[in-house]
């Protein structure tokens, strides 16, 4: 089973993955704009794309659903052995209401040449944010479903996530997403 899954060990799976080269993009857009954040489209102008602004321009909602932490120190395989402060954490929110129609799956964010939105950071770099899925096996989502969400306004009251929510990496978004018939990576 590969670092992203987790039933067979009864581990908690993360709700999120990044891969090396979503990754890189954000190391780059928190030098030059320091601290990030990410929230999740849910459709409208923007399509459903993951948004990345500088932290605090996007006001999280009290019913927003933390997703995960993307841990920037982090390489492909490392397990975080404490939650990412600072401009080495990008936090990704999804909308409560998005959140009920994909929580049965785990988001990958990914990275892919093209234009980025206008409101995204990353709109003048060549590139734009993707999100991929995959769905959580039975075992995954009953595992899941016993955890506690976190939500903005839990947040706002200070409380964090514990490490085991933050990203893991991996080299491409197919590590995360097999697709029927080819071989996955180690």
């Amino acid at each position: 089973m590969s670092a992203t899954h987790g039933s067979e060990s009864g581990a908690i799976p993360p709700r999120l993955v990044t891969t090396v080269g979503a990754a890189d993009l954000l190391r780059r857009l928190s030098g030059n704009h320091g601290e990030l954040m990410m929230h999740q489209s849910g459709g409208c102008c923007d399509g459903s794309a993951p948004m990345c602004y500088p932290s605090g321009e996007f006001i999280v909602g009290d019913r927003d659903v933390l997703l995960g932490v993307v841990d920037l120190r982090l390489e492909v395989g490392e397990v975080p052995t404490d939650l990412a402060t600072g401009t080495d954490a990008v936090q990704v929110w999804i909308s409560g209401s998005q959140f009920q129609a994909w929580k049965h799956t785990q988001l990958v964010l990914d990275v892919v040449p093209g234009r980025g939105s206008g409101f995204s950071l990353e709109s003048p770099e060549g590139l734009r944010f993707l999100s991929r899925a995959r769905a959580f096996t039975a075992s995954e989502n009953d595992l899941l479903g016993a955890q506690p969400l976190l939500v903005g306004e839990d947040w706002e009251a200070g409380t964090r996530p514990a490490p085991h929510t933050s990203a893991r990496v991996v080299a491409e978004a197919v590590d995360a997403c097999p697709v029927p018939g080819m071989t996955v990576r180690s």
